[in-house]
């Protein structure tokens, strides 16, 4: 199918759902959201950018005010680029802003509609939630698993010590380490895993096969079922690949547990504590699906943020050296920093919330979609409405946050006369009955990997033939957003550091 063909066929589908929708259309009872002058028949189609959607959507901010209305080909989108707007509509009204979109490339074909990323709000959505609340739904249940994430970082620093040129390599390793560990009580492979790898390749599928109307097929569904051979279906193929991958994954670390509790060898893990509640087997076909989501959803992420902590740290030094002063005065040389002291370093606590805030994973969060009409503030907004948020907006808006490009933690410090502002945890996650149920776990291994590798590295700009190489802040795009590939020297502090590095990691 050549270009103009599938333009072709794109404005022709466009065109009969535009006029369908005008036939059937009642009156509206309010305006719509004010945004960007809609074009006959495709709307807003032209206006949606293909990368850094965050960028324009913040432009529009500027222009239109916090929420913002779209339409393409007669579904209406709604973007939300204030905190305020989020708390009102998906916080305040979850009951009725709390359904996902349906996604015929990256849900129904590849199957992310089965897990809790992508499930309709319904019984099985709140049987996943529950699931996760059992075994992370606050911080006392989380502490159980700090003993590893403490391990694993260490081992981390193990590996970054050896080979610190494979600074993103070593921190792939160490998120899939941790997650699988604490999700499935699986100790991975050094030098290679083939979980780890399996999971990297599925959750590159993710970021790009979610991106919402990036193939054909989400904006006309009926193309999901043209046989895979016919012309311009190529993407059958790579949806049945990408399926049979997640399904690996998540079939073959869920024996493994139920292998491993048969033997009774099994492992403390969030698969085995859920299984030996289960009462029914269709609540284990649930508990295979929510561990591996959090297998899945939680290294990628991880990878992102850790990856932006190196990157501020290269490019603001000065910040190192204060949070190295106060882990220096609070625990000294002769041990590694650990969850227990947490309070006791609030600079450090403060650097790890504006790695939050720097470098936004999640740019624009996984859309909510609308169960029933709405009015808020006076304006109408249909059922079936697709609600973005912007959380790079959110975090970036300079009367919140001045000098918001800045990575300046003491913004998060108080300060006399000034209050503080938002903390980035309450953006970042997500709003609402959809907000990121490892939330709590997500950000206690930002704090471990920051205390930890400040404790023992030097970390700074490469020199090259005796120029310092400055890196880029540039984020990549897609529904999981990390750091430009960047370089930079890292060095253990001391003599004494190498020691600490080098000790066994307890558990």
């Amino acid at each position: 199918m050549t270009m103009s063909t599938s333009w072709l066929g794109l404005c022709l589908a466009g065109a009969g759902i535009f006029l369908i929708k005008r036939i059937i259309s009642k009156k509206n009872p309010a305006p719509f959201p004010p945004g960007p002058k809609p074009l006959p028949l495709i709307g807003n189609l032209l206006d949606i950018p293909s990368e850094k959607q965050w960028l324009t959507f913040s432009d529009w901010a500027d222009k239109f005010g916090d929420v913002v209305h779209l339409e393409v080909f007669g579904e209406h989108i709604v973007i939300l680029n204030s905190v305020d707007a989020a708390i009102e509509m998906l916080d305040k009204k979850s009951s009725i802003y709390s359904d996902r979109p349906v996604l015929p490339m990256g849900g129904e074909l590849v199957g992310w509609n089965e897990t809790l990323v992508l499930l309709p709000y319904g019984d099985r959505f709140r049987q996943h939630r529950r699931n996760f609340h059992r075994v992370l739904g606050n911080h006392a249940a989380v502490a159980v698993y700090h003993p590893i994430e403490e391990a694993e970082t260490h081992k981390f620093l193990q590996r970054v010590l050896a080979k610190p040129a494979d600074l993103i390599a070593h921190l792939r390793t160490t998120a899939g380490a941790v997650i699988l560990r604490i999700s499935h009580g699986y100790c991975i492979q050094e030098g290679g895993d083939p979980f780890v790898d399996l999971a990297e390749k599925v959750l590159d599928d993710f970021a790009r096969y979610t991106i919402v109307g990036t193939f054909l097929v989400d904006r006309i569904p009926a193309l999901a079922y043209l046989p895979e051979w016919f012309p311009g279906a190529g993407f059958k193929r790579i949806a049945r690949e990408s399926r049979a991958d997640l399904h690996k994954m998540f079939d073959q670390s869920f024996e493994f547990v139920k292998e491993q509790m048969a033997a009774g060898v099994a492992s403390q893990s969030v698969t085995s504590d859920l299984l030996e509640r289960k009462t029914s087997t269709e609540e284990e076909y649930d508990i295979k699906w929510t561990a591996g989501v959090m297998f899945a959803g939680g290294s990628d992420t991880t990878v992102a943020a850790h990856s932006a902590f190196f990157l501020a740290m290269t490019l603001y030094p000065e910040v190192q050296r204060k949070a190295q002063a106060e882990i220096d005065a609070v625990i000294g040389s002769d041990r590694l920093p650990t969850f227990a002291d947490r309070e006791s370093l609030p600079y450090v606590d403060a650097l790890a919330k504006e790695v939050l805030r720097w470098h936004v994973v999640g740019p624009v969060i996984m859309p909510h979609r609308l169960l029933v009409d709405d009015i808020h503030n006076g304006y109408y907004i249909p059922k079936g409405t697709l609600v973005f948020s912007n959380a790079w907006r959110m975090l970036y808006d300079p009367l919140i946050y001045p000098d918001p490009k800045e990575f300046n933690p003491d913004r998060f410090l108080p300060a006399e006369g000034k209050p503080l502002p938002p903390d980035p945890r309450d953006v970042c996650f997500g709003f609402g009955r959809r907000i990121c149920p490892g939330l709590f776990l997500g950000e206690a291994s930002v704090w471990i990997i920051v205390a930890m590798s400040l404790a023992v590295f030097d970390i700074s700009k490469v020199v090259e033939n005796g120029v310092e190489i400055t890196p880029e802040v540039d984020p990549t795009s897609g529904t999981i957003s990390h750091p430009k590939p960047f370089k930079c020297s890292i060095k253990a502090r001391s003599a004494k550091a190498v020691e600490l590095i080098q000790q066994n990691p307890h558990l």
